[in-house]
């Protein structure tokens, strides 16, 4: 059976359980952001045994990215087109396989909290607040990112992976430094499985805060 087949039944299996509530306040400052961008027509890169992962403070995002396959594509059930506009972000071409960003925090980051609320109707509610560093001034790029967590083991991979599900991304040029927004996921999520990371970047492009709120470890 096709790895996409383990991904699509563990996906597309949506538990009567909710969404879990939880927040950043007490998980440490992530060092690093690491994020995994695979191509959907890739198949072979999801259960790749040498797949790169980080160190334990990283915060962690896996991007399925779709490709001209559309939903012929092996990885399609989790494609998001959000994928293709971090990769334009980020000035990187869609890869024909696996392709790795990673970005050191700056020296004096930021304090940035981010929070998932309950499930209702196939909607959480993600907030993302912000408190600049010294000398930090607008404008500045923020990333809210709905993710499903698999764990290693699970799904035919064999490292723990934060599928992007869905995106809220913004600029604040002034004014409030915090969002409160409904994410829709989608129906082949998993909703226990849900958590919340974030981060801000400065007008040079450098990532000045990360938080993640990704409550209990899912069940594989």
């Amino acid at each position: 059976m096709k790895s996409l087949a383990l991904l699509a039944a563990g996906l597309c299996m949506l538990s009567p359980a909710i969404a879990q509530t939880c927040d950043s306040d007490r998980t440490p400052t992530p060092a690093a952001l690491f994020e995994r961008f695979l191509s959907a027509d890739c198949e072979a890169c999801w259960s790749e045994p040498r797949t790169p992962a980080p160190g334990p403070s990283a915060l962690v995002v896996d991007w399925i990215v779709p490709t001209a396959a559309g939903d012929e594509a092996p990885l399609s059930a989790a494609a998001a087109p959000d994928a293709l506009a971090r990769l334009q972000a980020l000035g990187r071409a869609a890869p024909a396989g696996t392709d790795v960003f990673t970005d050191a925090l700056a020296p004096t980051p930021g304090r940035l909290r981010v929070a998932i609320g309950p499930a209702v109707n196939d909607y959480v509610g993600g907030t993302i607040a912000f408190t600049p560093p010294h000398g930090a001034r607008p404008p500045l790029r923020f990333w809210l990112v709905l993710v499903e967590q698999v764990p290693a083991g699970a799904e035919g991979s064999p490292v723990e992976r934060h599928v992007a599900r869905n995106v809220f991304q913004g600029e604040w040029a002034g004014g409030p430094l915090s969002e409160l927004r409904p994410m829709r996921f989608p129906e082949n999520a998993r909703a226990e499985r849900l958590g919340m990371v974030g981060w801000v970047q400065d007008a040079a492009g450098r990532t000045v805060a990360a938080a993640q709120a990704l409550c209990a470890p899912p069940a594989p």
